[in-house]
């Protein structure tokens, strides 16, 4: 997660919530990812493979997900939280 500072000269900042700069953040991701990749055993290529395969399995995932719960038992839930005074 970015923040953005903003500075005494009203220069703009952002960082990670641990301070670091993008840039520093994105160097120690690429470094953990290229670490994986090392201990992979060749299943990635490279680093760009490696984001590629999390970016699509992602992506399929929340294509397929199932909603929570059938219409019906949403309705069930709104008239319970009616009847308690939520709704």
């Amino acid at each position: 997660m970015f923040i953005l500072l903003t500075t005494p000269n009203r220069k703009e900042v952002t960082r990670n919530v641990r301070g670091e700069s993008p840039y520093v953040y994105l160097k120690t991701l690429y470094e953990r990812i290229k670490k994986k990749i090392e201990e992979s055993q060749g299943e990635f290529k490279d680093v760009e493979g490696f984001i590629e395969f999390v970016l699509r399995e992602v992506l399929k995932e929340e294509e397929t997900e199932e909603p929570a719960y059938t219409p019906e038992e949403e309705e069930e839930i709104k008239r319970r939280l009616r009847s308690l005074g939520y709704l």
